[in-house]
């Protein structure tokens, strides 16, 4: 069954293997049909949130919580030196991997809350998942290679990563490869 929220082949259960919608059309005051009753006067049907995990694959499942993750792990200390540490915040530009973060997350639970995004997003599912997963995933990298220093009087010392540069880079490469490798395994299935 070809899905009407990706144009792709949804595959065999209720919901699309590739972007969560559901699959079987539904009748407006079908039961367990997430659209509000009309308007008085006429108008429209507006959709209704109401959140159901089952709307999300596994792969937006992984994607959202290892997002979450790298979201937490921004706070945690990245670089340590004689007691001292700095969080990834320190790096001004990872406020762009804040805000990133927390726009997936939001995506994905509006995906999970609608059966139909009352919006457009401009993009393909699996293509707006991979830009900003990958976004995020290039911006920490650069994060963690560029490590602070420390000069004094001629010598000069660099801090050593800590525990929260390792968490946020292994978020960041998990949510990036859940985000291409459905795309992957679509095109080796071809």
């Amino acid at each position: 069954m070809i899905c009407e929220q990706c144009g792709r082949p949804g595959g065999e259960g209720t919901f699309c293997s590739n972007c969560g919608a559901p699959l079987a059309p539904r009748q407006p005051g079908a039961p367990g049909d997430a659209m509000t009753p009309p308007r008085p006067g006429g108008g429209a049907l507006a959709p209704s949130f109401s959140f159901d995990l089952a709307r999300l694959s596994s792969d937006d499942k992984i994607i959202g919580a290892a997002t979450l993750v790298l979201f937490i792990s921004l706070f945690l200390p990245w670089f340590g030196y004689a007691g001292q540490s700095v969080d990834g915040l320190w790096h001004g530009f990872e406020y762009l991997t804040l805000i990133v973060a927390v726009a997936i997350v939001a995506y994905l639970v509006l995906r999970a809350g609608f059966q139909r995004l009352p919006f457009g997003a401009g993009l393909p599912h699996e293509l707006l998942l991979i830009a900003a997963t990958g976004f995020n995933f290039i911006l920490v990298l650069i994060g963690f290679l560029a490590k602070p220093s420390v000069t004094f009087l001629f010598l000069s010392a660099s801090a050593s990563w800590d525990f929260g540069a390792y968490i946020s880079l292994i978020a960041a490469i998990v949510a990036a490869a859940a985000a291409v490798l459905p795309v992957v395994r679509a095109r080796a299935a071809r």
